[in-house]
């Protein structure tokens, strides 16, 4: 009975529990309904809904008009093949007619239009209405010139960089091209060129490098306040072409010269340069030939040397200018005479180097004109011929004497340089065989 009594009373209690739920759930329902209403009910379109606009004020600060002259930018840009001063400022957002007449009249300042280098920095800071407030400009690794707005004119004066060039170590194998192996390196394509030049006297870039040569190279590069300025100098390098390795160390005499030796004194130079133009390609070789525009056979008494237009064309040897001008299928042509009876002969020329003229005297190296495609030329090339006695010889196969080894006064000190350098070369190419074997 008394657990009857508790079954019924456990029943009642579920009931009354079942009861207060249902209750407790309908109460909640109008809560519910209530947290919906903040969103839009189903089946409501939001155009059924009342809408009403609010304003407010809102208060705003005060404005404050900016003068445009106070106002500084800073740009920096380097000098291009072909640019003038006037398009240089121009992209630096200088457009100062006062500045401009300062920098071409300033006995100071002149050289930024003597010496406008492709591949030189400038940086410049202007105004909001783009006048001139200082420019730098370098000259070369180890000068700048300066610019600075003093009230309604200006000043220019020329100072020594401030930092020490910076060493870079380098090494890298040829896959495919020079170029292609320096950049996979990181190594600028200024940097590429001195290789050229160092060891042309050993390889033919054109035609001697093979698949699996390697480079090391010690280089400079200059900064001024922490900026990239110029590329610096090659201190030492080793390349192994075919299984041949060279070496180069530079070397500074007494009186102040570089020049590249290699480690056993010997001078890396030779008397002339196998290849007058910055690296590019043999298009068309010496001897006999069918000639593009006649379409006969004749004889080609040169070396063609495919480059772009504009491409720097050096003197191979020091000498005279015997002719400068134009010279019926050569078009814009120079003849320079060396030593030991000795001329050459550059032709199809863009245009002549400023102060190249018939009677000037030219150091191997120097640019003397820029290529192009004047005369008979279906393209841009460099028509090169050497000269002994006379008789045109293949400027590729001729032989051409070295340059005076070390000193004997300098050899000493030669050595401790060269002992420095070929210890260094050799870390470096212990890099190489780790990083590519």
């Amino acid at each position: 009975m008394q657990k009857g009594n508790i079954l019924a009373q456990r029943t009642a209690a579920a009931a009354l529990g079942r009861q207060a739920i249902f209750a407790a759930a309908l109460l909640l329902l109008p809560a519910l309904g209530v947290l919906t209403a903040f969103g839009i009910a189903p089946g409501t379109a939001p155009s059924d809904l009342k809408q009403e606009s609010v304003l407010e004020p809102i208060q705003l600060p005060e404005t404050v008009a900016v003068d445009d002259a106070r106002q500084r930018f800073m740009s920096q840009d380097r000098v291009l093949r072909g640019d003038t001063v006037a398009a240089l400022l121009d992209r630096l957002g200088i457009h100062d007619s006062r500045a401009l007449e300062f920098l071409r009249t300033d006995v100071r300042a002149r050289p930024l239009y003597r010496q406008l280098v492709p591949g030189r920095a400038l940086q410049a800071e202007v105004d909001g209405e783009g006048n001139l407030v200082s420019l730098r400009y370098f000259l070369n690794t180890t000068g700048l010139l300066e610019v600075t707005r003093q009230g309604e004119g200006f000043s220019a004066r020329q100072r020594t960089v401030n930092e020490a060039p910076r060493v870079f170590y380098r090494t890298g194998v040829i896959r495919s091209s020079l170029f292609a192996a320096t950049d996979a390196a990181g190594i600028p394509d200024a940097i590429a060129m001195q290789i050229v030049k160092v060891f042309a006297t050993d390889i033919d870039f054109h035609s001697e490098l093979r698949r699996g040569d390697r480079f090391s190279v010690v280089y400079e590069m200059v900064y001024d306040s922490g900026e990239l300025v110029a590329t610096g100098r090659i201190l030492a390098a080793e390349f192994v072409n075919d299984g041949h390795a060279y070496q180069a160390v530079l070397f500074h005499d007494d009186e102040g010269h570089d020049a590249y030796y290699s480690l056993d004194g010997a001078s890396r130079a030779k008397a002339f340069l196998r290849s007058p133009v910055e690296f590019t390609r043999i298009s068309s070789g010496f001897g006999g030939r069918m000639h593009p525009i006649f379409k006969n056979w004749r004889a080609h008494t040169g070396v063609d040397f495919a480059a772009p237009q504009g491409t720097r064309v050096m003197a191979s040897a020091d000498g005279t200018v015997i002719f400068a001008g134009v010279r019926g299928g050569y078009g814009n042509c120079i003849e320079i005479r060396h030593g030991g009876g000795v001329t050459t002969l550059y032709g199809h020329l863009n245009a002549f180097a400023r102060g190249v003229h018939a009677g000037t005297h030219v150091q191997q190296g120097e640019p003397i004109g820029y290529v192009g495609h004047t005369g008979f030329a279906t393209g841009p090339h460099l028509h090169y011929e050497f000269k002994l006695a006379g008789v045109h010889q293949d400027p590729l196969k001729v032989a051409l004497p070295k340059a005076e080894p070390v000193p004997a006064a300098l050899r000493a000190e030669f050595e401790r340089v060269a002992q420095d350098a070929r210890a260094t070369i050799a870390r470096v190419s212990v890099a190489t065989a780790a990083r590519f074997e």
